[in-house]
């Protein structure tokens, strides 16, 4: 089985699958797409953290975990 987990997920017909190869590529390369990556090489973005952006002064690192979850007090009044 050849293929991103993605794509098997979707169970997506050979047609729509290349169809959407296509799409995913035209969207990773747009200059906006391109902006954001360097942007986070720029800053070392990291998969195992994110940045939060308080209200005042640089972003810091903090867990993936704390950040979506809103530091304890859910989501779900947002």
């Amino acid at each position: 089985m050849k293929g991103s987990p993605i794509r098997l997920k979707q169970k997506l017909s050979p047609k729509a699958a290349a169809a959407k190869k296509i799409r995913d590529k035209k969207a990773a390369m747009s200059l906006a797409r391109k902006a954001k990556k360097a942007e986070n090489q720029r800053i070392g973005q990291r998969s195992d953290s994110d940045l939060h952006h308080s209200g005042s002064g640089a972003p810091t690192r903090v867990s993936i975990k704390n950040n979506r979850g809103n530091f304890g007090r859910g989501t779900k009044s947002e």
